[in-house]
């Protein structure tokens, strides 16, 4: 069986992956990760896969949810995982009080990669101060701290910008307001909201790739960074799912935003190259 055929076998192709395998070169890729989110409708996640990280705070960026291990925040509904985002009072076990619950999904504990195609089909929610994200860190925040581990933001939406995702790099001096991003939009007024897209990075030795629908949209590189700065994209990296609330870029909800919102995730995979090639 030809590598190409394998490699097709593995992610079904469409015309965006047809783009994609153009894109990213002729060698194949194997999946080594992934959660089809396929249990039964209303149960909890697969803990050894996903850990739920809990607490209110802002998170660095003012956010007003409540991030909780409830099933009402996260659960498996109809082969997809389910994030929700309800308005409600909330007091944790930390006696933080929140008027807003969502939930915030790792790997952290349980896997991470250096270099991969990470992968997600995602239908997303709406509305002024609704927050998803799809999104890598370095696992060894604990010891060197944000940003410092690295962060790559595969996708990230603002729910005021409807038909726009954003594809961001931070690390040590290129972080939060001046991370290096890239903006994707949606043609004719179509929005995210309106159906499954795929959201990928492709990251290699110094070389981060970010696509959409198969359409790969920005590269990134050492060569990217400001003078001086340290590129810290070599080492493992483990995979969040989270939506927030609030917070400084996307503004707080008004008047207009619908509650709940939720974030449909369809799949997350991860693939890693094999060493052959096509000829």
């Amino acid at each position: 069986m030809g590598l190409l055929l394998l490699f097709c076998l593995i992610l079904p192709l469409s015309d965006g992956l047809s783009r994609l395998s153009t894109a990213s070169g002729p060698a194949a890729w194997r999946l080594v990760w992934s959660d089809e989110f396929s249990g039964p409708n209303w149960s909890v996640v697969d803990k050894s896969k996903w850990t739920a990280r809990v607490g209110g705070g802002g998170w660095g960026n003012n956010e007003l949810q409540y991030y909780t291990a409830r099933p009402d925040n996260a659960y498996q509904s109809s082969d997809s995982l389910v994030i929700k985002a309800i308005k409600e009072k909330y007091t944790g076990s930390d006696n933080s009080s929140r008027d807003y619950t969502s939930a915030r999904l790792t790997t952290k504990n349980t896997f991470s990669a250096t270099y991969g195609r990470f992968e997600a089909r995602i239908k997303l929610p709406y509305g002024q101060g609704i927050w998803p994200a799809f999104w890598l860190l370095g696992s060894d925040i604990d010891a060197v701290g944000w940003p410092t581990c690295g962060e790559i933001d595969i996708m990230e939406n603002i729910g005021k910008e409807p038909s726009i995702i954003h594809g961001t790099i931070h690390g040590p001096g290129f972080s939060g307001g001046a991370g290096i991003s890239s903006a994707y939009s949606l043609s004719k007024n179509q929005r995210f909201a309106d159906s499954f897209h795929t959201f990928a990075v492709e990251w290699e030795p110094n070389v981060v790739r970010f696509y959409c629908d198969g359409i790969l949209y920005k590269t990134r590189t050492p060569a990217d960074l400001p003078a001086g700065k340290t590129w810290v994209f070599n080492k493992p990296f483990f995979i969040l799912l989270n939506l927030a609330v609030g917070g400084n870029w996307p503004g707080n909800p008004d008047e207009t935003t619908v509650f709940p919102q939720a974030m449909l995730v369809d799949y997350v995979r991860v693939y890693q190259r094999d060493t052959a090639t096509v000829p």
